[in-house]
């Protein structure tokens, strides 16, 4: 299925979000939204992906 994560077209074949985020990210403490909205962490293992959907993932940054 085609998404597009942080603004790049993405071709992937896993629907389940938490599946998907351990397959491309070390740090598991991420913020995500698809399509705008917003995606609490304890939906993360109840959320799936579809065909089309945007996904913006952000990791927390330190600095000052």
């Amino acid at each position: 299925m085609n998404i597009t994560l942080n603004g790049a077209p993405l071709q992937t074949e896993i629907q389940d979000l938490a599946r998907f985020l351990n397959s491309l990210f070390s740090e598991t403490r991420v913020a995500v939204a698809i399509n705008g909205s917003f995606v609490p962490r304890a939906q993360f293992e109840h959320t799936q992906i579809h065909e089309g959907d945007e996904l913006e993932v952000l990791s927390p940054m330190q600095g000052g």
